[in-house]
């Protein structure tokens, strides 16, 4: 089959080298640097998984079918199916995701394939691809959530804990499409996959083929879920610093219960990234007529801890005249090049909010200043210039300023 691929971040461009395995894919970028990094076998994402794929894939070790494009004639024409997985950021003034980028990808692939199958991988609110389909009179359109990790997201698509594909359940030809389309997900995936035991005694990688809305519903709840678990562990983390009590042997001993477990439980300064903010967010926006109080509060809870982090850092450099707070990295996780609603921004705003002076070492950001911050590339600069360093994650980079670091990265890990 003839895949076309619109958006080349994390989502997109793991989901194309996925099915080039097996398929002729396409992928449309608007960024001319991405497009030709990509032909010339080099990733413009740090993921290690993508990295490797295109390595192989250069040498010629993993022939894969993949070529990026600028051209969406030569993108979409002839293809079976359309993958739409441009950015959709939350607007905060409409309480809404902005989905303009994927209303012009479905424009541009009606305009090249006006029968090609168009499958949504871009977070959208819960209910917008029955609404497409409806106002566009167009029921070649469904929707596929993605369960991804930033910095592994082709790691993620080769060994997926589920595959979901949302089509309105009382169209067959739609139903056809979306088993089609997990099936091809479940190809390109580590072919140990297939034998894999389930905690629930099944066999290989779960396919879910639900409605559209529900399949929108459970990318919004997963990952609201997930953010749940970040606040708990950061209020269980500040319920213990302000008791003086071991955070590290509290979770300990919560997480040896197999009901908890020990998943997203390393304290930090609060979900931020890709996901987490804006899908939590939406999916409180979409409670606007439901009665509820969890969701809301998960989204309070981000904020109250970013002012208890801010506060505690404050208490550091109370005694220092004139003192400089050095933020060490904007990045959400180790090994990762996106610093996208960073909670560690949201302290670093509070601090500046306060008069401090603030100092940025981000090795990935080419600009002089963020947020009037002045931004260093020389580690050695910036540890002598920082009072204390405030790092969202552990790096041993660090070791020889031990005592200046202010974290909550109890486990080192992500």
């Amino acid at each position: 089959m003839k895949i076309a691929v619109a958006g080349t971040g994390y989502v997109g461009l793991s989901v194309a080298l996925l099915l080039s395995q097996h398929h002729e894919v396409h992928a449309l970028d608007i960024v001319p640097e991405k497009v030709e990094l990509l032909n010339s076998g080099k990733s413009p994402i740090v993921d290690t998984e993508i990295t490797r794929f295109l390595d192989r894939n250069t040498s010629g070790e993993r022939p894969l079918n993949f070529q990026a494009t600028l051209d969406p004639a030569q993108a979409y024409t002839d293809a079976d199916y359309a993958v739409i997985a441009t950015p959709t950021n939350y607007d905060e003034k409409r309480n809404y995701f902005d989905t303009s980028s994927v209303e012009a990808a479905v424009s541009a692939v009606r305009t090249h394939a006006p029968n090609a199958w168009i499958v949504i991988k871009s977070t959208i609110p819960v209910g917008y691809t029955q609404q497409l389909r409806d106002n566009l009179n167009d029921d070649r359109i469904i929707f596929s959530p993605e369960f991804l990790r930033e910095g592994e997201a082709l790691y993620d698509n080769l060994h997926p804990s589920r595959i979901v594909v949302g089509a309105p359940v009382d169209d067959e030809a739609s139903v056809g499409a979306a088993k089609t389309f997990a099936s091809m997900l479940a190809q390109g995936a580590d072919p140990k996959e297939a034998s894999r035991r389930n905690d629930d005694g099944t066999t290989g990688i779960p396919e879910l083929v639900v409605g559209t809305t529900e399949a929108e519903a459970i990318k919004l709840f997963a990952n609201t879920y997930l953010a749940l678990r970040v606040a708990y562990f950061n209020e269980l983390d500040t319920y213990a610093e302000s008791r003086g009590l071991n955070t590290r042997d509290i979770i300990d001993g919560v997480c040896l219960d197999p009901r908890i477990g020990g998943g997203y439980n390393n304290p930090s300064f609060g979900y931020g990234g890709y996901c987490l903010p804006k899908d939590t967010k939406q999916l409180l926006a979409n409670y606007s007529t439901v009665p509820q109080n969890l969701i809301e509060a998960i989204v309070e809870a981000n904020r109250t801890r970013k002012d208890f982090v801010a506060d505690e850092i404050l208490d550091r450099v109370s005694g220092i005249s004139n003192p400089t707070v050095g933020i060490y990295r904007l990045t959400m996780k180790s090994g990762s090049d996106n610093f996208r609603q960073s909670a560690i921004q949201g302290v670093m705003k509070r601090l500046k909010a306060k008069g401090i002076n603030v100092i940025v070492y981000e090795p990935t950001l080419n600009k002089p200043d963020f947020f009037s911050s002045p931004v260093t590339h020389d580690l050695g600069a910036f540890k002598a210039q920082s009072d204390v360093i405030v790092a969202n994650r552990w790096n041993n980079d660090l070791a020889d300023v031990s005592y200046k670091i202010y974290t909550r990265d109890l486990f080192r890990r992500d």
